[in-house]
């Protein structure tokens, strides 16, 4: 839970800005010392085939992977050929608006990454992974709300420190009682009825929230404050900076959410976003082209417009501080299916994308010949994909808990994908930070505490 004092202050300033018509910015108050990173975590839902993503170009793995995938193999060379990263590995071209991000060291690129004990099931693989704790779905709470938890260098008056784009929390904020749900600003609102009654409205329902100290109460306050500060703060149509263009579809939609929310000024620490429909067992398209194609694009284009968008935009520049990562719950089959798709594999691939990204690939390539795929006929897993979001955690967020955020994970020592302060991870579990309420990572709880359709 956030401190009380917050309560307070939100409350007084929201509810007097609202009836005196008056504009909020920046109100979040972070002290000299505090982090205020932003992590981006965008969740590919269906299970991305990391191989057609990032695909081996030269060698004899490339042998392996056109024997496995006659019909759907990017090509290595011609029209509509792979874009070469390392000499040994491609991307595919319809992510070719990240390839100048690559070229300029702010995309890093991790592969064979995943659970280190393979898990086919779509519900399960994605809840572990959100939860941070393979093999448990018991857990209460999701990781990012443990980072929170955690946390020893964040502000106590943080406006809105998460938000989840979308009309469900994401399991990995489970838990995390001050996360906002939104999927447009326009629509974050207490717009009901005829206008005459809004004040009237506002009033009654803090009355009503304000009347005891229950979860339930809590929870309204941080809907009701969230809606005075976000329908203050947006009037009508986002304007992109820096003549960034978003892809005309819910996905770019929700990216402009985020970069919005960014530019207010109130204290964003953490925002989710799902792309969903990679699940591929039949029709994905051959080589460059067809509906994985499609959706990489979609794909390609929002990381690249939302990177734009905030880089050096505003008072300051975003991406000094903007840390986006893309994960799967797991990738595909090496070998295509009958009907032009793939099934359920293991490791996929992993992208970070930040003004502090290194670049390049990182990771252990496992191979593709038969003895070197798990159950000879995935792709191995070589990075637990714990390690990726630790480094990211403690070069960047500044947080060495591991112990708490991933509890049983002890392996932890940097891939150097993004820049920062090498902290030694703490393993003890402890998870006393400025926004712990007494909640460990086993409790009851869980609310999403404001949301919008």
């Amino acid at each position: 839970m956030v401190k009380p004092t917050r309560r307070g202050f939100i409350m007084g300033c929201s509810a007097a800005a609202a009836f005196s018509g008056a504009r909020l910015g920046n109100l979040a108050f972070a002290a000299e010392g505090d982090n205020d990173e932003i992590l981006v975590v965008i969740f590919l839902r269906g299970g991305a085939d990391g191989l057609n993503i990032v695909m081996p170009v030269a060698g004899p793995d490339r042998g392996h992977y056109e024997a496995a995938r006659p019909s759907l193999m990017v090509p290595a060379s011609g029209p509509d050929a792979a874009l070469a990263l390392d000499g040994q590995l491609g991307l595919h071209p319809a992510l070719e608006p990240l390839y100048g991000l690559y070229q300029d060291d702010r995309l890093s690129i991790i592969h064979a990454t995943g659970m280190t004990e393979p898990n086919r099931s779509h519900f399960d693989a994605m809840e572990f992974i959100e939860l941070g704790t393979p093999g448990n779905k018991t857990t209460s709470t999701g990781w990012l709300t443990r980072h929170f938890r955690s946390a020893t260098n964040l502000p106590p008056e943080i406006i809105m420190p998460s938000v989840s784009v979308g009309s469900t929390q994401a399991t990995s904020l489970l838990g995390d009682r001050d996360t906002v749900n939104m999927t447009d600003p326009d629509s974050f609102n207490l717009r009901i009825g005829p206008y005459r009654w809004r004040d009237a409205q506002r009033v009654a329902l803090r009355h009503l929230y304000t009347g005891d100290s229950t979860w339930l109460h809590e929870s309204g306050l941080q809907a009701l404050d969230a809606s005075d500060i976000v329908e203050l703060n947006t009037d009508g149509a986002y304007e992109p900076a820096n003549g960034a263009e978003y892809p005309s579809n819910s996905f770019g939609d929700r990216l402009q959410v985020i970069a919005q929310m960014t530019k207010l000024g109130l204290g964003l620490r953490v925002a989710s976003i799902d792309l969903g429909g990679w699940d591929t067992h039949n029709g994905q398209g051959n080589g460059s082209g067809g509906y994985f194609a499609g959706i990489l694009e979609t794909l390609g284009r929002g990381l690249e417009a939302l990177y734009v968008d905030l880089d050096g935009s505003g008072a300051q520049n975003y991406t000094n501080r903007l840390t986006v990562v893309v994960q799967s719950e797991f990738g595909r089959r090496l070998r295509e299916n009958a009907d032009d798709g793939t099934d359920h594999g293991h490791g996929n691939v992993m992208f970070v994308l930040s003004g502090n990204a290194t670049g390049g690939i990182h990771g252990v390539w496992p191979g593709l010949s038969t003895e070197q795929l798990f159950d000879n006929a995935d792709l191995a897993v070589t990075t637990d994909f714990r390690r990726v979001l630790s480094e990211i955690l403690i070069r960047r967020l500044g947080n060495n808990h591991l112990g708490f955020i991933f509890p049983g994970y002890s392996d932890y020592e940097p891939l150097g994908i993004v820049s920062g302060t090498d902290l030694p991870p703490d393993y003890s579990g402890s998870g006393t930070g400025i926004f712990a309420d007494g909640f460990e990572s086993g409790s009851a709880g869980g609310w999403s505490s404001a949301s919008s359709g």
